[in-house]
């Protein structure tokens, strides 16, 4: 696998600018690794055993905490789209996401036994800024990809993101009083992984250029009402991009799935696995598995579609939904294979689902909305987070554990029909159409501040002028 991750073969064929895709990449490899063991394996672990004393109220007060850092996103997030698309410094602000998540992640460390207020603001924020960043550098990707390898170098983030997972956790497990679940063993933790930010995502800083220069606001418009304007405009003109909208609404059915059996699955490990070093077994198996997986979704899924592949994923999502419905009635324990294959089912479902699902968002997407759509694609991956635990809590409170897992494999079968109606050609053609439209709109403005300010005699050959210029840059694109 290294050697084809190195760009020897497959996953960087066609692609002018490796070293970019690599920095890409890096900030996706310390963004999940941050995610996947800081913010939910360790630091569930250190409030839920060793800064609220009430294991039930702490996993309690740690659920509320994640629901308020999504809920704060979902809010935002126009305003985010409106900063990468108007600002012209949607690099820096990445940057400067980056440097917070590393803040909070370092603060984390000063967090002992009974600071919960502290625990669970320092803990939003870093959350905050990990969900604001992924916004951010998924706006990126149709920038730094063509239609032939935006699902290729999708898969290469979220591989990345996963390897790092693999290298963070044995890293991590090495600090002395992990193991034995000390507060010093657990704030070392918290300092390395701030560290580990910092290294990995230091190369987009270097190599990752900002393309989109600063757009010119609508009239009566500012940076803090305009994400929320455009977000009406294209209900208005809903539409163009019906197949997207259709997508992001299917999206939001079956991530309230994904996120209800990756909350499930870290619950029961933690529940049956007493042993630590079982535990952060289950976790580093999953992790493999999800990268294999994203790393063979880039291999082939611009071959086959990334519908086909989501259609993939989503009926392995059925099978570990059915599978972890199948668990033992509360209170008696199930076999240790059975917990296995349910942490192997979300890792291979994890792996496909996030690289297809990002893929086909961009391959959708017109250019000149790039993070307004990406937002709403960030949007219903982190309002899931909100709607579908809240949602299986309380289900499964009234009907018990296994109503709520046959619940979560109605919402992949849901998605999984509802997936059909879904064709990507046309979302693509809408898309282009649509950037056909906006690169026309700026050659009139272009003519009209030309016209504005030259002399009056001057008119027609200004007019000349700019036809003859737009003439070569639509032939420019034709020939693209």
């Amino acid at each position: 696998m290294l050697p084809i991750l190195c760009g020897v073969r497959s996953p960087f064929r066609g692609i002018p600018d490796k070293r970019e895709v690599w920095a890409w990449g890096m900030y996706d490899l310390a963004n999940q690794s941050f995610t996947l063991l800081i913010t939910t394996l360790f630091f569930a672990v250190y409030f839920t055993e060793r800064v609220v004393p009430d294991r039930e109220a702490g996993t309690r007060l740690w659920g509320l905490s994640f629901a308020i850092a999504s809920g704060i996103v979902v809010v935002i997030s126009p305003l985010l789209g409106a900063l990468a698309d108007f600002s012209g410094l949607k690099k820096r602000f990445l940057i400067t996401l980056g440097a917070l998540c590393i803040l909070f992640t370092a603060s984390l460390a000063l967090v002992g036994p009974g600071d919960v207020a502290l625990a669970m603001t320092l803990y939003i924020a870093a959350n905050v800024c990990f969900m604001a960043g992924e916004n951010f550098l998924g706006a990126f990707l149709p920038e730094i990809a063509t239609r032939d390898t935006i699902g290729r170098i999708s898969a290469i983030g979220w591989t990345m993101g996963y390897i790092g997972a693999l290298l963070c956790l044995p890293l991590s497990l090495l600090i002395p009083g992990v193991i034995a679940r000390t507060n010093a063993g657990f704030q070392g933790v918290f300092l390395f992984a701030a560290l580990w930010f910092l290294v990995n995502a230091a190369p987009t800083a270097l190599f990752l250029r900002e393309r989109k220069a600063p757009e010119p606001l609508p009239a009566g418009q500012t940076l803090l009402t305009v994400g929320f304007s455009r977000l009406a405009e294209s209900a208005r003109h809903i539409g163009r991009f019906r197949q997207l909208a259709l997508f992001l609404l299917i999206f939001l059915v079956y991530s309230c799935g994904v996120q209800i059996i990756v909350v499930f699955s870290g619950a029961i490990a933690h529940r049956y696995l007493d042993d630590q070093r079982q535990l952060v077994l289950f976790i580093w198996v999953l992790a493999a598995v999800a990268g294999a997986a994203s790393f063979l979704t880039g291999l082939f899924q611009d071959r086959i579609g990334h519908k086909a592949t989501i259609l993939v994923a989503l009926s392995a999502w059925i099978a570990t939904g059915l599978g972890a419905a199948a668990l033992p009635a509360s209170g008696a324990v199930p076999q240790p294979w059975h917990i296995w294959c349910v942490g192997i089912g979300v890792g291979i479902g994890l792996g496909l689902i996030g690289s297809s699902s990002r893929a086909l968002v961009g391959a959708m997407t017109p250019a000149h909305k790039t993070a307004e759509f990406f937002g709403l694609w960030g949007l219903a991956y982190k309002g899931a987070g909100v709607l579908g635990p809240s949602a299986f809590g309380l289900l499964a409170a009234e009907l018990g554990q296994r109503a709520g897992m046959l619940l979560v494999s109605a919402f992949f079968l849901a998605g999984f029909f509802a997936m059909f109606a879904v064709h990507p050609e046309q979302g693509r053609r809408a898309a282009e159409e649509a950037e056909r439209d906006a690169a026309a709109q700026t050659d009139i403005r272009d003519v009209a501040a030309a016209a504005r300010y030259a002399p009056r005699t001057d008119l027609p050959s200004v007019l000349e002028a700019e036809q003859s210029r737009t003439g070569r840059s639509d032939a420019g694109r034709t020939s693209g």
